[in-house]
């Protein structure tokens, strides 16, 4: 009796990491691929040798069995996602073993829970192995082999059954490593794809609208969630530079309210922004190339170390100015220093510019996002820190959430200088338009206990979005600045803010144009409303 309480304790103690990893009929699926470490400790034997090894490989079975499960749970946690998400092997894939390391300090919380909760359970299963697969001295009866068999019988089925087979989790993740394997090749190997977006792109023949000089800054930033910007209604004042420049150039400046990405995280964020929201077509366009197409000079000024960024996004220029050369979580390169990179370039004879600027706004970690010792926000608690603690936000939140206000409050300077230099270098009969936007959201403590990249909640997904123009194609009265507005349809508007025409050009993602049409993105979360 004690050889089946051991295998149902076995049995019981893999289901717990299994029904955390996955969902619905799998885990029954899984549970069934795990019967061989089972049914392996309940046949009779009687060899001493064979005894022991049975006991070993049934342990090391569940120990491969309780990784899985917790590795799963993890990141379903953390991310909502499973290990072949795109999010997850995007990451991977385009992540360096120092910044992995960086990663796994910002999250060591998490972590430290889960590994104590494996060393625990792999203590237990152990007791587990040894209690029911003590030797057996005496012959099982023969309905005891009978049900055996029938069991391995049901064993061998689910492992001829392919989509069974490949959830067993050294098949998973052999193929898994084989997925970033490749993914990675894809990424270091982009310029075959970066040349036939430039042929697409001058098949599609497009055209400047504009008579003389036209210069357009684009600034992308990372991880700036609009819901902590006060000229978006935020209770601490983050944006006072902004907010001046809307006060300043009303006429010219427009805010988008209801802004949205579609991506929680930054590779399938700026695929879709300048990918035209289908990045991975067969005839996909890329809008740097188009620019390039029609005449425009492209800089790519940046303060990431990215590969995935650079060979997708960023090669695709005719320059490239990376003014970060230290890659990783921990990199303390501010985005001030991208100033006069943009002001070099501002100063170019060329009669057509698009500088885009990207900037590592309030990616974490947030205490490296602004200068030492300029945090105005943990001196004192405030109404916002005030509402935090109400909430019941954990002391570390709430920490996190002053460092992110005041990597906002610096990200506002840097962001309003780069309109002014915009605005200051245009010509005097030329064309200047400047627009600013964020790749995704972040949560620091606004709907749940985390802090960081967040596919699982709206603030993952809420964006800054605003532009200006000396000679600006939309009128407020229009109702514009209040239209929902998808960053995934952000080429579309980004090409009328360029003038850019070309045969056969659809205005209904435009969200400046007249002939805009609002439809609802697929989100892995409920959205309430996406006019707030």
């Amino acid at each position: 009796m004690h050889q089946i309480l051991g295998a149902a304790g076995l049995v019981a103690l893999v289901a717990v990491f299994t029904v955390h990893g996955y969902e619905g009929r799998r885990i029954g699926q899984v549970l069934l691929l795990f019967a061989p470490a089972v049914l392996g400790l309940l046949w009779p034997v009687r060899n001493t040798l064979w005894h022991r090894l049975r006991q070993a490989l049934a342990w090391v079975w569940t120990l491969i069995f309780l990784v899985d499960g917790a590795v799963r749970g993890l990141l379903a946690d953390l991310y909502g996602a499973a290990p072949d998400s795109s999010l997850v092997l995007g990451a991977i894939a385009n992540s360096n073993p120092r910044e992995s390391g960086e990663y796994l300090h910002a999250v060591w919380r998490s972590v430290l829970v889960w590994v104590l909760a494996l060393i625990g359970s792999g203590a237990a299963a152990w007791w587990l192995v040894r209690w029911a697969g003590l030797a057996n001295s005496a012959r099982w009866p023969k309905s005891v082999v009978m049900a055996l068999c029938v069991a391995l019988l049901l064993v061998s089925l689910g492992y001829a059954s392919k989509p069974w087979r490949r959830h067993h989790p050294i098949a998973f993740w052999t193929q898994w490593m084989f997925s970033i394997q490749q993914l990675q090749q894809g990424l270091a190997n982009q310029q075959a794809r970066r040349e036939a977006a430039l042929a697409r792109a001058h098949a599609l023949a497009p055209t400047v609208q504009v008579a003389g000089h036209s210069t357009v800054v684009l600034v992308i930033a990372d991880s700036i969630n609009r819901d902590n910007m006060s000229i978006y209604g935020y209770k601490r004042a983050t944006t006072p530079h902004l907010a001046s420049q809307l006060r300043g150039l009303d006429g010219e400046m427009l805010m988008l309210r209801n802004a949205w990405s579609v991506d929680a995280s930054t590779l399938p964020a700026l695929g879709n922004i300048f990918g035209f929201g289908q990045p991975d077509a067969q005839d996909a366009q890329h809008l740097l190339a188009v620019a390039r197409a029609a005449g425009y000079k492209v800089w790519w000024i940046s303060n990431h170390d990215d590969l995935g960024i650079e060979q997708q996004h960023a090669r695709v220029a005719d320059i490239q100015d990376f003014a970060n050369r230290q890659p990783g979580r921990t990199s303390s390169s501010l985005d001030g220093e991208l100033l006069d990179n943009l002001q070099r370039a501002l100063a170019d004879a060329t009669p057509q510019k698009l500088i885009v600027v990207h900037l590592l706004g309030a990616h974490p970690h947030y205490r490296l996002r602004f200068p030492a010792g300029q945090n105005p926000f943990d001196d004192e608690s405030d109404a916002v820190d005030q509402q935090l603690q109400t909430q019941g936000r954990p002391s570390w939140v709430r920490r996190f959430r002053h460092d992110y206000d005041a990597a906002l409050l610096y990200h506002d300077f840097v962001v309003s200088e780069t309109l002014a230099l915009t605005r200051n270098a245009r010509s005097v009969d030329g064309y200047a338009a400047w627009v600013y936007m964020s790749d995704h959201g972040q949560e620091v403590g606004h709907g749940r206990n985390h802090a960081g990249h967040s596919p699982l909640s709206a603030s993952g997904y809420r964006i800054p979005m605003l532009l200006w123009s000396n000679q600006p194609s939309w009128q407020k009265d229009q109702g514009i600045a209040t239209r929902p507005f998808r960053a995934d349809w952000a080429a579309w508007t980004l090409a009328n803010v360029m003038r850019l025409t070309w045969p056969g050009q659809t205005m209904s993602n435009d969200v400046l144009s007249e002939a805009y049409v609002w439809s609802k993105p697929q989100l892995p979360i409920v959205v309430d409303s996406f006019e707030r």
